[in-house]
């Protein structure tokens, strides 16, 4: 696990640029997405940048249940604010959240993650160690599946609903194992607010009460942190200063 620190968010986008443009200098052709916060200034270099992914499919980590692709705080209408607009690929994908057949949905995906192997994976992480929407005590071994989304989660992404009533409590997302698959993983993590769940990611046993701590796991990790995500890691840690 390569660990980078920088000042702050903004000055991690050109470090995942870089992350990015090195995989695709390398022959990378599917690129596995997150949505919230913590990506967005990768994606605004990414805009910025002369990448072109016309030829190449994404794969979206997870989208909210009940919601239609349309509505304003889908995923896939964040994907396309924030990246696909300025940046379309050949295809992208993401779970159909209109669709409330959750067996349909996950089973119909995995099938898309088989045909399409991810190269680059990009995630997120959230203050209790989740990625994509997989909680504390997710098995390790799940593939696409519907989860249940703790009010810790809920709370965290009602500030993007005017009402935290209007959160949705369901999702489907990639599992751990799902995830797990992609040959190369970026993981971007920035405030004190996720500095435990960093450390334990990083530090911590391997447990599924830590859903990030199976990247400990994975042959090719790269992680991108603030000083102030960074700030419970040992002296032990190597850290390369971005």
């Amino acid at each position: 696990m390569k660990i980078i620190q920088v000042q702050n968010q903004q000055a991690g986008g050109p470090i995942g640029l870089k992350v990015f443009t090195e995989a695709m200098q390398n022959g990378a052709q599917v690129f596995g997405l997150a949505t919230g916060s913590s990506p967005i200034s990768i994606y605004d270099a990414i805009i910025a940048s002369d990448l072109d992914f016309s030829d190449k499919i994404s794969v979206n980590l997870d989208e909210y249940k009940g919601l239609d692709k349309h509505h304003p705080q889908s995923y896939n209408v964040f994907m396309h604010q924030h990246l696909f607009d300025q940046k379309p690929f050949k295809q992208s994908y993401l779970p159909d959240g209109s669709n409330p057949d959750a067996k349909q949905v996950t089973t119909e995906y995995e099938q898309v993650l088989n045909a399409n192997p991810i190269d680059l994976q990009i995630l997120g992480l959230g203050q209790n160690g989740h990625i994509g929407f997989n909680e504390p005590g997710t098995s390790f071994d799940s593939l696409t599946h519907e989860v249940t989304l703790t009010e810790s989660t809920i709370e965290a992404n009602a500030r993007f609903f005017d009402d935290i009533s209007e959160v949705p409590k369901f999702a489907y997302s990639m599992g751990l194992a799902s995830i797990m698959q992609a040959k190369q993983i970026l993981l971007v993590a920035y405030g004190a607010n996720k500095a435990d769940a960093v450390r334990a990611m990083i530090e911590g046993p391997v447990t599924e009460a830590v859903p990030a701590s199976i990247l400990q796991k994975h042959p090719n990790v790269i992680v991108i942190v603030d000083e102030a995500a960074s700030a419970e890691l040992s002296a032990a840690t190597v850290i390369s200063k971005g």
